[in-house]
């Protein structure tokens, strides 16, 4: 017998409830409960039993054999290193970003190198037509042939889709779209996305079809709907970067199948995005010689090194309270170097503005880049630039030391094959590895020491 009762839903964070609240207890977000009715019925439990049919018996890990999972390659090799390696059979992968920084772009040319190589794809639009796919297909110059195209938002009508045409790949453009017609509420609400991305997770394990999610974010930049959506999927992606700007990062942020630290870089062009093979010349070409308050550092993308520029703006203030601004960098570790230079070296910057900035439109969190930063900031404030040859890299304590980063070679590695001469690291990562020819690397035991190389190069004392 089919029920009906209304509940509440917290629309950002999914928590049920019975009356209507002002506060969400969950998620703590005001204003966020919506009414929906929800209809009662009994639950068809053959969906979620075994796919062999029996119930499963526990087992010894070390009985249990295990095959290497063969991966689709995309021909994208910046797509295939954010996945680990390429597609996995069975995945379900979420895709965020921003409006018109290039989701589905990205997807359809990814559709097309799929479909070339003759596996059937699917893409499912629910936010355009057949025809607008197709003039942004003209667009992009694709034309394969095994690649299918919807215009649907019913999720019962897509998924009798998808077991008659028994693709290998689908595309939901985009989950909020899509509605289940068993649940009352609007497409995008809590309760559609939570049991529509499990319908889609159901199918995406038995059937062995490698699914991709498209998901809205909201102005924050998080992903819009409940957090549940993210913990179920295999995959959660970031698409990143500024509209006016060519280049786009697509970040992984949570990857079952590899590690959740790479990054790939693609540049939006008229014809659809094109990869960059070497990101590191890209965020550096257009850096200006002579310059005070700019710093070179290498910084660990999971398995790739990144020379990326950090600049610095430091100018006397004109308010009670010096400002502290930051792009790309954490706001709070930019005060905390500051504070270190004054406490340690003894500049004094209490009553400078600040302002920082990663070149490029990259984000850095890393610990290695804190004596770049503190390189940048002084270079600055003393109106005295930087050897436009060297690179740094360190961890910068509370009590001015600079410690030991990971990964060391790999990043003076690239510095050399980018004609960096000389390269400012931690002494206590010097020694067990080779140093590259014409490459002087010097190692700093303080935040002074390394000021004295940076900046006092040529003196005879130096100049802190």
């Amino acid at each position: 017998m089919v029920k009906r009762k209304t509940k509440f839903v917290c629309q950002h964070c999914g928590y049920e409830t019975a009356k209507w609240m002002g506060k969400c207890p969950g998620c703590h977000s005001w204003n966020a409960m919506v009414e929906e009715t929800e209809i009662v019925k009994p639950h068809n439990r053959a969906l979620f039993v075994h796919t062999e049919g029996v119930a499963a018996k526990p087992v010894s890990i070390t009985t249990v054999e295990t095959t290497q999972e063969p991966r689709i390659d995309t021909k994208f090799t910046e797509f295939n290193r954010v996945l680990g390696g390429g597609i996995v059979r069975g995945s379900l992968v979420l895709i965020g970003g921003d409006p018109g920084i290039g989701k589905s772009t990205l997807l359809l040319q990814i559709c097309a190198q799929l479909a070339n190589d003759a596996h059937p794809v699917l893409y499912i639009s629910g936010e355009e037509s057949v025809k607008q796919t197709k003039l942004r297909a003209e667009r992009l110059h694709v034309t394969a042939e095994h690649l299918y195209v919807l215009s649907e938002t019913n999720l019962e009508h897509i998924i009798q889709t998808v077991d008659e045409m028994k693709p290998s790949f689908v595309v939901i453009d985009s989950i909020q779209t899509i509605y289940r017609s068993e649940i009352t509420s609007a497409p995008g609400s809590v309760s559609q996305v939570r049991e529509c991305t499990a319908e889609l997770m159901r199918v995406a394990k038995t059937k062995g079809i490698a699914i991709f999610i498209v998901g809205h974010v909201t102005k924050e930049g998080a992903l819009a709907g409940p957090r549940i959506l993210e913990h179920m999927v295999d995959t959660v992606l970031y698409f990143e970067g500024e509209r006016h700007h060519t280049y786009r990062i697509l970040r992984a942020v949570k990857n079952r199948f590899g590690s959740t630290n790479e990054i790939g870089i693609f540049e939006m062009k008229e014809a659809g995005l094109a990869e960059v093979k070497n990101p590191s010349e890209i965020f550096l070409e257009e850096r200006s010689k002579g310059a005070a308050g700019s710093t070179v550092v290498a910084s660990m993308e999971g398995t790739r090194p990144v020379l990326v520029e950090i600049q610095a703006l430091v100018s006397p203030t004109s308010f009670g309270t010096p400002r502290r601004m930051a792009t790309g960098i954490d706001h709070n570790r930019v005060s905390l170097l500051m504070a270190v230079l004054e406490k340690r070296v003894g500049l004094l910057l209490q009553n400078q503005d600040a302002y920082l900035k990663v070149a490029g439109g990259i984000k850095l969190d890393e610990p290695a880049i804190d004596l770049a930063i503190a390189v940048s900031i002084a270079s600055s404030f003393r109106d005295q630039p930087t050897n436009h040859t060297d690179v740094v890299i360190g961890e910068v304590g509370l009590t001015g030391e600079v410690r030991r980063v990971s990964r060391i070679e790999q990043r003076v590695q690239e510095a050399a094959k980018l004609g960096f001469q000389r390269i400012i690291i931690p002494k206590s990562n010097i020694g067990g590895w080779n140093i590259p020819k014409d490459v002087e690397v010097i190692g700093v035991v303080n935040v002074e020491e390394a000021l004295y190389y940076a900046l006092g190069e040529g003196k005879n004392r130096p100049i802190f």
